[in-house]
């Protein structure tokens, strides 16, 4: 646990450190066995949030404005701003696309809590926004691909139903079941103090395996043309510079300063871990160049948190005293 929390605290570093192995061991042995391990490490990816999300927030009121504004980014804006730059940066490569979008298409996770809590936002308003988010992303998902990617790459809408359902409600299932148990055992205190801290990081370890095999799989590819990082990680730079920047004047426009810095996570922080799941799981060997294009998105996601919580009081004000 001491070793799972600290790769969890250092995770700008594990993420390039799993890339730059699983490259090595794509270049040295044959990596077509990993695909087997891609579902295990999703469930193990997903589950551990699931245990803490309390699905109960979405029935409490207020919060209202800044949840309206965050799924009208994540849903209005942000999936065609990412179409739009899939189609300019890969004309000839429908699955980087597909991947750019993915990256796109699913709003928030766990470290939209976290990072919302290290840059003094709001807390409640940002669980209310992971859980909304989460739904919402898993409803209109398919429709969204069927609609933007179905003329560049083949979409089955069954499939993609079928993979959200292993990958997102089948995790979601378990883990509320494991804390309906671990309540029941040891109480609400007991829980929230001794149990619900524990999961979270193991999905760490997920996200590591996912980013080692997505790397894996596309090691040859890489090795014969290093350029590819840089045309891969530009419409990425773009992408996020975008996300923060219209959430940001959105925020100091229109929001006191705790909602606006939960508008931000609430918006910038994309699922990656769902969206390289189906990445792979849906178009097998061609969707190993979406999964490598997500994987990079971690680095440029989790490095961007980092510098925007140091940036949070220059952009929305110094917290208010305790």
């Amino acid at each position: 646990m001491h070793l799972v929390l600290k790769i969890t605290k250092n995770l700008a570093l594990a993420i390039p450190v799993a890339m730059v192995l699983g490259l090595a061991y794509g270049l040295l042995a044959p990596a077509g066995w990993l695909k087997a391990l891609i579902v295990p490490l999703t469930f193990l990816m997903v589950y551990p949030m699931m245990v803490g999300l309390k699905l109960s927030q979405l029935r409490e009121r207020g919060h209202g404005k800044v949840q309206l504004l965050a799924q009208g980014v994540n849903f209005l804006v942000i999936p065609f701003v990412a179409f739009g730059l899939g189609l300019v940066s890969f004309p000839d490569r429908p699955f980087l696309a597909v991947g750019l979008l993915l990256t796109g298409l699913l709003p928030t996770s766990g470290m939209t809590i976290s990072w919302t809590g290290m840059a003094g936002g709001n807390l409640p308003a940002a669980i209310k926004m992971t859980v909304l988010g989460l739904i919402l992303g898993s409803i209109l998902t398919p429709f969204y691909l069927m609609t933007l990617a179905g003329a560049r790459v083949p979409i089955d809408l069954t499939a993609i139903f079928m993979q959200i359902a292993v990958i997102v409600i089948l995790p979601l299932v378990a883990g509320q079941i494991t804390r309906y148990v671990l309540i029941g055992r040891h109480g609400m205190q007991g829980f929230q103090k001794d149990w619900a801290p524990r999961f979270p990081p193991f999905s760490t370890l997920g996200v590591l395996g996912i980013a080692f095999v997505a790397i894996a799989l596309q090691a040859r590819v890489l090795a014969a043309d290093p350029a590819a990082i840089l045309r891969l990680i530009l419409p990425l730079l773009a992408l996020y510079v975008v996300n923060y920047a219209l959430a940001v004047l959105l925020g100091r426009a229109l929001l006191p300063r705790g909602d606006a810095i939960a508008l931000v996570y609430g918006t910038v922080m994309r699922n990656l871990s769902i969206a390289l799941a189906l990445a792979v799981n849906l178009f097998g060997a061609e969707g190993a160049e979406a999964a490598l294009l997500i994987a990079l998105a971690y680095v440029v996601q989790v490095q961007s948190a980092a510098w925007s919580v140091r940036l949070a009081d220059w952009a929305f004000g110094p917290r208010p005293a305790a």
